[in-house]
């Protein structure tokens, strides 16, 4: 862990292989301990299924924060352009709480059509994919998405890397791209708050991942219930990074930091990006629908 003297190392954006990621749950935190890290969350893609190991693995010394990522899609504050897909951090929601359970439960089920259409495009034009070595990559209660596929064609000897899988035949302009339905972002946020929970905007600037929002659609979400925005992530510019600061100064909001931890599916590792404590601790502080696992954060 941490020394004494050091100030909490805290990382509140991070995957399992509940969703895309690659290390187990219980994988997750040992990591997140072994690496020095004081406060780790858990934030797989539309569900809930790793808190449970989680919790259950979490080493002493180490606080977990239980969250989700939720798909989203949002305006993107220019004129005449039609919606882009965002993602949402939740935190410290109740999982059992309806509309998060209804929701979560129909972007899993929309996850697993779209992934069986995509491997059903590829296997017809000759690539070496089929749908039980794609799932195989899923455990039970997971969320399907192209990361699993791009598992399966690295295995197949089709690229050599799951970023060379999305760069040449999953990118989001690919002939076997298909697009999800998910949930709006305005009633994601104001869904995460009904349930107690604290909703942060993930990587708004994230510019090498496609289209991203206007800053002014973040300003807008202030009165839906937006409780903070990430701006320390591995994929913000310098200036993206000063200029989100800047807003959430002027709007009250809390500015988080994240490395976006996927295991071995992604080059950045655990908290490559942190969050300040105060702001951990103020973000805590707005949660009413769980409580974090294990002792508090050292101020």
């Amino acid at each position: 862990m941490a020394s004494a003297d050091a100030r909490p190392r805290i990382d509140l954006h991070t995957h399992s292989n509940v969703s895309d990621g690659t290390d187990s749950p219980a994988e997750l935190v040992a990591a997140a301990s072994a690496a020095g890290v004081d406060v780790v969350a858990i934030t797989d893609h539309d569900t809930t299924g790793g808190w449970d190991e989680a919790v259950a693995a979490c080493p002493p010394g180490l606080t977990l924060v239980r969250g989700a990522e939720f798909s989203c899609l949002s305006p993107t504050g220019r004129e005449g352009e039609e919606r882009c897909s965002v993602h949402l951090l939740g935190y410290l929601f109740d999982p059992e709480h309806p509309s998060i359970t209804a929701e979560q439960s129909r972007l899993r089920d929309e996850r697993v059509t779209r992934l069986h259409t995509m491997i059903g495009r590829m296997a017809d034009d000759g690539y070496p994919v089929d749908v039980d070595t794609v799932f195989s990559y899923l455990p039970e209660g997971g969320t399907a998405g192209r990361p699993h596929l791009a598992r399966a064609l690295v295995k197949a000897g089709v690229v050599p890397s799951v970023d060379e899988a999305f760069a040449k035949l999953l990118h989001n302009d690919s002939p076997y791209y298909v697009p999800r339905a998910d949930t709006a972002v305005e009633t994601a946020v104001e869904m995460i708050r009904a349930a107690g929970g604290v909703p942060v905007f993930a990587h708004p600037l994230a510019r090498k991942r496609g289209t991203v929002i206007e800053p002014s659609v973040l300003v807008d979400l202030v009165a839906h219930g937006l409780g903070g925005v990430e701006v320390d992530h591995p994929n913000h510019a310098p200036e993206d990074r000063e200029l989100l600061r800047a807003l959430v100064a002027e709007h009250g909001l809390l500015g988080t930091g994240s490395s976006d931890y996927h295991g071995t599916n992604k080059t950045t590792p655990i908290a490559a990006e942190t969050t300040d404590p105060e702001v951990y601790s103020a973000l805590v502080a707005q949660a009413t629908g769980v409580e974090v696992v294990g002792a508090p954060a050292r101020r």
